[in-house]
This record gives C-alpha cells, structure tokens and sequence, in this order.
C-alpha cells in the first residue's frame, strides 16, 4: 500500500489489504476497482504517504484487521530492496505465522512475467498459490474466488470449486494423504470430465476457471447470406436465442452487449468463458435465402473444450419462434437443465409468426441498440418497430420496442420544449400499455411502462409496481435489473437497489453501460467512493462512454475532491452531464465566472427542458430561493428530473426548508 495514507479508523471485517510498491499503483488500482465493483471493501488509497509513529500504528491495525492480504508483485518491487510496502509484507508474514494452516490469508498477485521461484519475496509468499493478473487487469474468476474466501459460510476448501488447492491456500503435505480429501476429489473426478493439475507453481489459467453452474454465453452467430446487409437478420436472431434462453430461470445467461464484444474477434473460446465467467458457449451461422433460413449451432463446454451438442435446422422465418424454443431446450438438454413450466410458451410470449414483420422488428432493434442516440438513429428504430405493428398489430415486442425508443427519443437534448416531450412520452406509454394488454407477462412491457410512469408521469407508486412485476417476469435480464435497481435507489431502497444493479454487472460484465448505471446507484446512495471506482470500469470499457465522466465528477465532488471532479468533468466538457458537474465544481473552487459559463451553457443547449438540473446547481450555489423557484417549475412541467427528488445529495442545503417539504410531499415517493 505504499503511496498511500493510513486513516485512523480500522479496516472493517471482510476488507482485503492491497499492499504495492509505488511504480506499480495504476495496476493495483485496476485491481482494487474490479473487487470494489463486486462489493468487496478494498484498502487501497492513493493519498501521499508519510512516514512516522502514527502511519506504523496505523497500518499495523489494517493489517491486523485485514481479512485477506494481497501483495502485488512485479519487476518494480524487485528492483526495490527498501520501501515500506516490504513492511507491510512483513507485517502480514508475522501475522500469518500466528494463523491456522487451514485459513487463507496471503493471496499474492503477479502483475508481469516476473518467476515466482526468483522473486524477491518473503519465503511464506511460496507457499501459497500465486495469482497471474497482467497489467492488474482482474477477471471476473479472480474477484469471485476473492468472494469466496472473504464468505463467512465458506471454509478455506469450500471456497475453491474442485480439488485443488484455492487462492491463497497452503498446500501442507498430510492434506494429499487425508482420506476423506481423497474421497472428494474421487468424486470430483467422476463428476467432471476434467483433471486438475496441483502443483506448488499452479496458474490460474489451468486450474482457477469454476464458472456458476448451469452458465452460459450466446456468441454473435456469423452471417453466411453472402449479404452484409443481412447483418441485422444474423446479429438479431442472436439476440432473441439469446433471450430466449435467458426465460429459463435454471440458466445464467450473459447479456447482450457483453457477448456481442467478441463480434468479428478471433478470441478463443476459454478466453471468452472467463472473461464472461460462464461454463458454456453457444456459436453458430445463419444462413437467409428468401424466407428459408439455416441455421447451424455447437453447444461448447468451455471448462473442457469438448462438444456438448450440435445441430443444423432447416426452417421457414415464420417458424423461428418455434426454432427458438426447440434450440433452447436442446441447450437446456446438453446442460442438464430441469425446465420447470411451459418454457415454449414464454419464449414465444410477445413474438410474431408474420416473417414480414419479425424482419422489421429486428431492424427497429438493431438501431435501437446499437448505442447512439441520435436523432436519425432513433427515428429509423421508431419507424421500424411501426412497420413490424402495422404488419402484425398483435405484436407486442414491437410496441414495447417502440415505446423504449420514444421514451429515449423524448428524453434526448434536441426536443425543443415540453409540450413536444409530453406528446412522445403519451404516445411511449400508450405503446407500453398496448404491449402488456397483448402479452400481461412480458417483462418487456413492464419495463417500458415502469420507466414511463416514474420519468414521463412522476407515479412513483406505479412506476415501483412496474419494475418489481418487471424483475420477476425476467430475473436474469440484465436491462432489467440494472434500471430496476436504479429507480430501487432513487426512492431510497439502497439494499434492493445495488442487489439488482450488481447482479447486471455479473449477467453483463463487458457492458459499459452496465457499470455506468451502478456507478450512478452507487452515486444516488451515496457510496462515492465505489461509485467512482464502477464508472472508472465503465470508462475503461468503453472511453467515450461521456455520462459516466460527469457522474463521476459528481461523485468526486460527493468526497469533496474537487480537483478530481475537475478533471473528470474536463475530459468530456461538452456532454451535460459534464456541465452539471463543472457547474458546482467551479463554484466550490471559487472559480464563480467559470460556473456561471458552464450553466449559461446548458441553458443555450436545453433551454427550459432542465429545469431539475438548474435547482440543484442554484442549490449548491446557496441559492435557495432560486432554487426552490426552478424545482416548482420542474414538477410543474413533471421534468424526468423530479424522479431524484428523494435521493440527491445536491438538493440537501434545500431539505430543511418548508417549501422543498411541501413538495416532496406532494410527490408521494412510496416508503
């Protein structure tokens, strides 16, 4: 930890110690970001470190209280014979020494090709199994095992899938001839079509990978038309095996987006398992002539290599809802997969057997999700998903996808007042009530109401209702969880709330906007620090990901960092988000010319449609009168704005004032 500044209270139980040498901190915060993320509490800081009494002792606690102690090894501390992180190395050594063989403490972490034979590193380092992370860059795997041996219900062996020895854990000799040992791992063998390979040098990359049972990633399947313009048919059949398999509660299925990352990759497929964390991979082609479609599958074990199950179909587009069914039950077969209940039926709940209008609808999809929000993209998703109802009026996926994209579309910069806004929200939640009054259990519907009714209507009471019925129907959607949980927040259901947001972050690890809807969660319960750290990943995934700079700004500003929400903030100034944060920044620093610009630039931009955003900057300007007016007027017009009322930390020098009362009243938040 050296670089870093002790604080004087004790690191909490379950907290993991991150001890460094300075040249090595942007890797170790890499680390610390991917536990922080998980949930994990982290001792790391990047604070100047100074020596002296009151730093021994401190430290001495840390370490003392740490409930795992991972050092980080690497060229820089080899090359260092002297500094403090070698203390605390010691530190941890002699508190080892007191602890039982059994408990695992010391999980030490390789960052380059640096041999663990020739390191220069305390002999009690050997013992244990070292972990290979290049770079700090953290797998999922590597943060779930960390969980593991942090879990109160785990014993050091419990915590490792398989016989061998876990992170961290001591290898003694009497183990490899303890009979009851021997006995598992018997069945561990006949369980699984793998052998471990344990060895004082072990590597992760052979032995680590244990992905949740029954987990699975849908791989983009490759567009054999001869057609690129029949991308859209190849990607969005994809997509919907991809949901459909997702209707299958006894499955783990990792989302969309994260999956789609390896579109057009040569990536192998052991390195996509662990990077999705997932036990299978499923990959085909898709083969369009006319309405006929072949589509070619493999069901892969990714913890082996081997071949589950293959097959080639032959079918109609206007059968494909039926395919889907039939593919993922073959896939829920090979997985050995219970199905409880009619699981045909749900996958075929909403869909279209009109081939005309299922090819729109993934058209309108396709846009939709393609990441812009432009106003041409969203309009060409608009008029897709109009054309798939005007073919088929009874489909009710379409009429929820075309509700989501007006939502979007009303919620953008460019709608040039509020009665333009109000008119696409109402026509949004006419579409989302169609859609459910069709299919009453598709979680797509819900979705689209439940946004509607807590940003469009301000029903927050409704809203609740909706994205509960929404999370139950489609437990393993990650879009679902991640804006369930975020509105579970706003309306100050913490627990609920980073539950539902994290659990996205596991379905879809490799989506930015996953990280970047936790990081605002975080940031609304006011967790700055770890929602700092989730919108850092969201940033690393994707660096023109310009909301997640602001929102972090925010939450720098949330520790009083102002020269970090500064920076944050500068590196995207254009984007409003950005505005906000510089908006209040500025002002703290004195720089009240500047504050004043960032605000004159919203206004020219958004006009009279932020009328929320201006009531907080006036509030933290001390404003309180003109703050208090602009918050009136947000109701008034029902800006989405209003929906943070409860939760935003910028609305608290407001909180003890009769009028902001009144009208969080009036608002009637549920309890």
């Amino acid at each position: 930890m050296e670089g870093e500044s002790p604080k004087a209270a004790s690191a909490p139980t379950g907290a993991v110690f991150l001890s460094y040498a300075s040249q090595d901190a942007e890797a170790a915060k890499r680390i610390s970001d991917a536990l922080r993320v998980a949930g994990i509490e982290v001792w790391f800081d990047q604070s100047e470190l100074r020596g002296g009494d009151a730093w021994d002792r401190a430290i001495r606690k840390q370490i003392h209280d740490c409930a795992l102690f991972v050092p980080v090894i690497s060229a820089h501390s080899d090359a260092r014979h002297e500094g403090y992180f070698r203390r605390e190395w010691r530190l941890a050594v002699e508190r080892a020494g007191d602890m039982s063989e059994r408990v695992a403490f010391l999980v030490p972490v390789v960052i380059d090709d640096t041999s663990d034979s020739r390191a220069d590193v305390p002999d009690r380092f050997r013992e244990v199994q070292w972990t290979r992370l290049p770079g700090g860059d953290t797998p999922p795997v590597f943060v779930d095992r960390i969980k593991r041996l942090l879990s109160p219900e785990l014993s050091p062996l419990s915590a490792v899938s398989g016989a061998a020895p876990g992170i961290g854990e001591r290898v003694p000799p009497s183990r490899l001839w303890n009979p009851f040992l021997l006995a598992i791992a018997a069945v561990l063998i006949l369980a699984a079509p793998a052998y471990f390979w344990i060895s004082k040098h072990w590597t992760p990359s052979a032995v680590a990978f244990a992905p949740p049972p029954h987990s699975i990633a849908v791989l983009p399947f490759v567009n054999m038309s001869g057609d690129k313009e029949q991308e859209y048919f190849s990607d969005g059949l994809t997509e919907e095996l991809l949901n459909s398999l997702a209707e299958i509660n006894e499955l783990q299925v990792a989302a969309r987006t994260s999956a789609f990352s390896f579109k057009g990759t040569n990536t192998d497929i052991g390195t996509i398992a662990r990077k999705l964390n997932v036990g299978a991979v499923l990959e085909g082609s898709v083969r369009r002539s006319g309405n006929t479609v072949r589509i070619t599958t493999q069901l892969i074990n990714a913890v082996t290599g081997y071949h589950l199950w293959s097959h080639t179909y032959d079918r109609d587009v206007g059968d494909v809802l039926k395919l889907e069914a039939e593919i993922a039950d073959s896939v829920a077969s090979a997985l050995k997969v219970s199905l409880l209940g009619d699981v045909a039926t749900k996958i075929e709940l909403g869909g279209t057997h009109n081939p005309a209008a299922f090819d729109a609808y993934l058209r309108g999809r396709k846009a939709f999700t393609s990441g812009s929000t432009d106003e041409d993209t969203l309009q060409r998703a608009i008029a897709a998903y109009t054309e798939a109802i005007r073919l088929d009026p009874n489909y009710a996926l379409a009429f929820a996808g075309r509700s989501r994209a007006l939502s979007v579309y009303a919620g953008g910069a460019g709608i040039p007042n509020w009665t333009a806004v109000r008119e696409l929200f109402n026509k949004a939640q006419s579409d989302a009530r169609q859609a459910i009054e069709l299919a009453p259990e598709l979680a797509e519907g819900h979705l689209a109401l439940a946004f509607l009714l807590a940003f469009g209507s301000l029903d927050f009471t409704g809203a609740s209702e909706a994205y509960e019925r929404a999370m139950t129907l489609a437990p393993g959607n990650a879009e679902v969880l991640a804006e369930g949980g975020r509105f579970a927040v706003i309306i100050g259901r913490f627990d609920a709330g980073l539950t539902a947001t994290r659990r996205a972050v596991v379905l879809d690890p490799l989506n930015p906007r996953s990280h970047d809807m936790l990081g605002e969660a975080l940031y609304w319960a006011r967790r700055y620090e770890d929602a700092a750290a989730a919108l850092a990943q969201a940033i690393s995934l994707e660096s023109d990901v310009q909301r997640a700079y602001g929102y972090r700004g925010l939450a720098y500003y949330g520790l009083g960092d102002l020269q970090s929400a500064r920076s944050s903030c500068e590196a995207k100034a254009d984007h409003w988000a950005s505005q906000w944060c510089l908006a209040v920044a500025y002002e703290k620093l004195g720089r009240h010319a500047d504050a004043q610009a960032e605000l004159t630039k919203m206004q020219a931009a958004m006009g009279d449609t932020a009328p929320y955003q201006y009531a907080t900057i006036y509030a933290q300007w001390g404003n309180a009168a003109r703050a208090l007016e602009s918050l009136a007027t947000a109701v008034q017009v029902r800006d989405p704005g209003v929906a943070y009322v409860k939760a935003d930390p910028l609305l608290d020098p407001l909180r003890k004032e009769q009028r902001f009362q009144a009208i969080e009243r009036e608002l009637r938040f549920p309890d």
